[in-house]
């Protein structure tokens, strides 16, 4: 994934902690959308592995 796509992310979920979760919708749905085909799969794993970046929850 290119770093512009994961910093987005990233961005997105430190809105998230923030609650910022319009700014954050609208950060990661932008970084998604300029994905490429071949990028969908390891964002979709990115989102899963760092669920806990989003909530700030440590498990």
């Amino acid at each position: 994934m290119r770093p512009q796509i994961r910093a987005a992310l990233e961005r997105s979920a430190e809105l998230t902690r923030n609650n910022r979760l319009v700014e954050a919708m609208q950060t990661g749905e932008a970084a998604i959308n300029q994905a490429t085909d071949d990028e969908q799969d390891e964002i979709r794993r990115w989102l899963i592995d760092h669920t806990n970046d989003f909530t700030g929850e440590d498990h």
